[in-house]
């Protein structure tokens, strides 16, 4: 067992206050025939050996357990709920009838009721896939007002705008969302193409299939500029965007390394400084030429020029350490 902290309370056994080391025991509890291991938090006192019950430790047992059975039979968790009706920006009440349920189920598991394995499986579809939430919400419709069926219908139907692009350009984002405390789009767009930049520089080879335009403004990938483009210059911001959660499980540990890489040397930098290294690369040069300044275009940025201008930064640069971006940042700045 693994000692965490200590702490002071009352001994049974002692009869007196003592100190107690928090340990990890594992249990075994039968549930409906079938048998569990769980890894609980217990409190052992220092002088005697005897299991204590400090104050919250019950419900910490509690907790502990329910995380771990719901993880076992892979059931929703209250968080997952409270993420879809983050998403949807619906009450307990109206998301019930519009998954099909009583009107205070989502309001019995809010409390900590476990759902059967067929409800939870209800609720992770409409977690994860807008279309499977506008179907539920398409034969539901009568059971719930208007005004919350056409503001969950809207949610949907932008979120379904995220499934035209690739899973690895989603778990950049979210990786990146996770690395960074505040990124605007204008800043997104410059990390994105970034981010194939040096994964060109160490690996030779692009993270996600997506390509970008020469826009006015630098490089921009069309498809995310059309999800984040109602934040303008602010940071983004939304419930909505919980659903990027896990994303990120599609890059393989190589590309988060690169992700990150950007994220602690480029990250640093709001989007304007970003937007003025990437005027001075050849990438959005050779695809701007014969446009005036601040004309409109949207030439593609193969990525071949990136790719090849990146190469050839390498040979100057060390791409793999943060040293080597950031020097070339300063250079870049200056």
């Amino acid at each position: 067992m693994m000692s965490e902290k200590r702490r002071i309370d009352f001994c049974t056994t002692c009869r007196k206050e003592t100190p107690y080391t928090l340990e990890k025991q594992t249990i075994v509890k039968n549930i409906k025939d079938k048998d569990y291991t769980f890894t609980l938090t217990t409190a052992v006192c220092d002088e005697c050996g005897s299991f204590m019950s400090p104050p919250g430790l019950i419900d910490k047992n509690v907790q502990e357990m329910d995380t771990q059975y719901r993880t076992y039979e892979n059931i929703v968790s209250v968080h997952d709920i409270k993420r879809l009706m983050a998403i949807y920006k619906m009450g307990q009440g109206p998301l019930s009838l519009a998954l099909g349920f009583g009107e205070v189920t989502i309001t019995r598991y809010l409390s900590g009721q476990i759902p059967s394995k067929e409800y939870s499986d209800i609720i992770r579809n409409a977690l994860i896939s807008p279309r499977f939430m506008k179907k539920m919400l398409y034969e539901n419709r009568d059971k719930i007002t208007p005004a919350a069926y056409n503001k969950a219908i809207k949610a949907a139907e932008e979120l379904e705008d995220l499934f035209a692009v690739s899973d690895k350009i989603l778990g950049v984002i979210y990786c990146l969302f996770e690395q960074l405390t505040e990124i605007t789009p204008l800043m997104l767009q410059k990390l994105l193409y970034f981010v194939q930049g040096i994964s060109y520089a160490n690996h030779n080879t692009p993270i996600f299939p997506e390509d970008c335009q020469a826009w006015t403004h630098g490089p921009v990938y069309p498809e995310i500029y059309t999800l984040f483009k109602q934040f303008r210059y602010n940071p983004i911001e939304d419930p909505r965007f919980v659903i990027f959660e896990g994303t990120d499980d599609k890059l393989t540990v190589q590309e988060r390394h690169i992700v990150e890489l950007v994220a602690n040397t480029f990250g640093e930098y709001t989007g304007k400084p970003l937007e003025r290294i990437t005027h001075q690369e050849a990438p959005w040069q050779d695809a701007r030429k014969g446009y005036g300044d601040g004309i409109p275009s949207n030439e593609l940025i193969s990525k071949q020029s990136i790719r090849d201008y990146y190469l050839e930064k390498e040979i100057l640069y060390d791409f793999s350490s943060p040293e080597g971006i950031k020097k070339y940042i300063e250079e870049m700045c200056h």
